[in-house]
């Protein structure tokens, strides 16, 4: 009798010692064996339950072990909204405490090419999680942050920022005229007023010479025309702001554009409109605090259509810069069936 009860003991033995093994191998492999093979971002919003995250997370392939990860998630009781990344030194239990605790990783909210606070509102609502309504309707009004919103391109640097992209519209604007405030240093403030400017004007005048031309090594050739406009008491005369004036819905702007009733159409006001007609890049500021030393007063595109423009210091040779363009274009069009 005994060398059977004997046998059965050592039988429960083993199957005991195998689920302990089994077990023991379990909890070591969720915990300490990275469960992934390549970097992954993940967005979690408020109605994302745990379940189908982990059913996301294992379909996109990156998941050495699906069933370490679904032990991991199982009886979690809710994820905090935020953006994460798993990358392959990641564990499973690792994942969901992260997804679980809200250890969020940064996100990059890059601004460019901005002309209206509409784009404004669309680039951050489709970079953060904050809505662009809700952008929109707060750079509408001005609030307890102190600006008007006809300066909010007086505010902001376009670049790319790191910040966490459950930031809430308050805490994004908040951070965006603290880099502003930041970059104008007060050597650039110094700058600015060398050329008679206020930091609000300079904002003004760079948003124009964005408007003019993309072309950074133009940039302060254009920036100087303005400015020596401005010294001689001239009429800007820019064509972006009449643009500003139409929502930059126009094709071209013609000479009755030019009538537009608005404070913003510099050829019937002297003078910088009352704020800037776009968010103009660092290439456009540092070009109006630094412009090129000439005595232009005017320029045209170039006729062979290379991004440039032809300078001129009289209006006689204006018009013939003008006239040789014209005629370039109509030929371009005609060429092109128009």
């Amino acid at each position: 009798m005994k060398k059977p009860i004997t046998i059965i003991a050592i039988a429960l033995a083993a199957v005991v010692a195998l689920v302990a093994g089994i077990w023991a191998y379990r909890y070591w492999y969720d915990r300490k064996a990275p469960n992934f093979s390549g970097r992954e971002d993940i967005y979690i919003y408020p109605w994302t339950d745990p379940e189908s995250v982990c059913d996301t997370i294992i379909s996109h392939g990156n998941v050495k072990n699906a069933a370490s990860l679904r032990r991991a998630f199982k009886d979690t009781p809710s994820l905090k909204v935020g953006h994460y990344t798993i990358d392959s030194t990641c564990t499973s239990m690792y994942v969901m405490r992260m997804l679980h605790k809200g250890w969020q990783t940064p996100v990059n909210l890059t601004l460019s090419a901005i002309r209206t606070p509409g784009s404004f509102a669309k680039k951050v609502g489709a970079q953060m999680l904050a809505d662009s309504v809700q952008v929109l309707a707060f750079i509408s009004s001005a609030d307890s942050l102190g600006f008007k919103p006809s300066m909010l391109f007086t505010r902001i640097i376009p670049d790319t920022y790191e910040m966490l992209w459950t930031a809430s519209v308050r805490e994004i604007m908040e951070r965006l005229f603290k880099e502003a405030d930041a970059w104008w240093t007060p050597e650039r403030r110094a700058a600015a007023g060398k050329q008679g400017l206020s930091v609000a004007e300079a904002c003004t005048l760079a948003s124009i010479v964005n408007g003019e031309t993309r072309y950074v090594p133009e940039q302060p050739a254009i920036a100087a025309v303005y400015l020596n406009r401005l010294k001689t008491g001239m009429k800007l005369q820019a064509d972006p702001t009449v643009a500003f004036c139409f929502d930059y819905k126009l094709n071209r702007v013609l000479k009755s554009h030019l009538e537009v009733d608005s404070p913003y159409n510099t050829y019937k006001n002297y003078g910088l409109p009352p704020g800037p007609i776009s968010c103009p890049p660092k290439s456009c500021l540092e070009a109006v605090l630094h412009p090129d030393s000439h005595s232009y007063l005017f320029f045209c595109a170039d006729p062979s259509f290379n991004g440039t423009h032809r300078f001129a210091t009289s209006y006689a040779q204006h018009m013939v810069n003008a006239r040789e363009f014209q005629k370039a274009l109509t030929a371009r069009q005609k060429q092109n069936g128009r």
